[in-house]
C-alpha cells in the first residue's frame, strides 16, 4: 500500500524538506513505498514530499525497462552541464498539467545511497531532468516554479479545472 499524493498547494510541497541523518530499514522501506507509487503513475522519479513524508529523500528510474531505481538521501548537483535539455514536466501533486522545462542536460550529485554511504553520480538525459525535477521538490518548489508569472498562473488555473 501507497501512501496518497498530496494535492498542491499543500503546505508539505512549499516547504524544504529535513535531511535524513542515517539510513535505516524504516528509510529502506520508505524507498520501496515510493518507487511502487512511482511505478504505478507511471513516472520517472519520485520525492518523499509528494507522498507527505518531510525527509530529502528521492527515487529516479528513467531505464527503458524499469527496476533501476536509484534510491537517494539528502541528494544534491555537484555539477551542471552548461547544455540545456529541455522536456515536457507534469507532477502527480497538480494533475492534468505540464509544460516544457529547460534544465541542464547532465548533472553530477552526491546523495546517501542504500549503503548508507557517501556516493556521486553522473546523470545524463532524463535520468538527469528527473533528479532535477525531484530536488526542487525537496526545496519546496514545484517545475512550474521556473515558468513566468503568466504562464505559472495559467497552468495553476487549467489544473483547478481538472480538480
Amino acid at each position: 500500500m501507497t501512501r496518497p499524493f498530496l494535492r498542491w498547494p499543500h503546505a508539505t510541497l512549499r516547504k524544504p524538506a529535513a535531511p535524513v541523518e542515517a539510513i535505516t530499514d524504516e528509510i529502506r522501506a520508505l524507498w520501496d513505498e515510493m518507487i511502487d507509487a512511482m511505478d504505478a503513475m507511471p513516472g520517472v522519479g519520485l520525492a518523499a514530499p509528494q507522498i507527505g513524508v518531510s525527509l530529502r529523500l528521492a527515487v529516479v528510474d528513467a531505464s527503458d525497462g524499469r527496476g533501476q531505481a536509484v534510491r537517494m538521501a539528502n541528494p544534491e548537483i555537484l555539477h551542471e552541464s552548461a547544455q540545456l535539455r529541455e522536456h515536457e514536466e507534469a507532477s502527480p501533486n497538480l494533475p492534468g498539467v505540464s509544460a516544457v522545462i529547460s534544465r541542464p542536460r547532465a548533472v553530477t550529485a552526491r546523495f546517501l545511497n542504500e549503503a548508507g554511504e557517501i556516493e556521486e553520480r553522473d546523470f545524463v538525459g532524463l535520468w538527469a531532468t528527473s533528479l532535477q525535477h525531484q530536488i526542487d521538490h525537496l526545496e519546496g518548489r514545484m517545475y512550474f516554479d521556473r515558468l513566468s508569472r503568466l504562464k505559472r498562473d495559467r497552468l495553476v488555473a487549467k489544473a483547478r479545472k481538472f480538480s
